[in-house]
């Protein structure tokens, strides 16, 4: 098994594995423009060729980046495909120098083993204001805030939209 970085033929696989994820709420559903959209935040778990698994680095800022997608195929599961993929993404993270990795879970011993601790949502406000304000669950969110490195202290988000419209005398 080896991970490498998504290119856009990937996605159709990609978009399947997450969907076979997402029926029951273990992931948030992506459509095939989407990860269309993002391939480059993608990396991907191989086995003699064939994709078997996925993970995505979504970078906010400096301060902050988010693990998200993590999936390997029902048919490879156990055999250490998921530390890979978080391994290389983490990799990818440091390698831009991010001072915080963050991640939202339902399987917190997992990343628990691979050095992530617990966390308050409200303390990820560029994730929260992004992703989870548009998820059906956002008010009975049963996922686990985790992270790894130093909580950001800043927060870099959205421009509230200007709707004042200034009259010229």
């Amino acid at each position: 098994m080896h991970t490498r970085e998504a290119f856009l033929p990937d996605a159709e696989r990609i978009h399947e594995l997450i969907s076979s994820y997402s029926t029951d709420g273990t992931l948030l559903p992506r459509t095939l423009a989407e990860i269309c959209e993002n391939v480059r935040d993608f990396i991907v778990l191989e086995e003699t060729g064939k994709i078997i698994g996925c993970g995505a680095l979504h970078l906010y800022g400096p301060h902050l980046a988010e693990i998200r997608s993590i999936t390997v195929d029902h048919n490879f599961q156990k055999r250490g495909g998921g530390e890979l993929l978080v391994q290389s993404l983490m990799s990818e993270a440091y390698k831009h120098q991010v001072s915080c990795i963050c991640l939202f879970t339902r399987s917190p011993q997992f990343f628990a083993k691979l050095g992530f601790e617990g966390a308050q949502r409200e303390d990820l406000p560029d994730k929260i204001n992004k992703d989870c304000c548009v998820c059906p669950r956002y008010y009975c969110c049963d996922e686990v805030a985790m992270v790894r490195g130093e909580l950001p202290r800043f927060a870099i988000l959205p421009e509230p939209a200007n709707f004042l419209v200034k009259l010229q005398i």
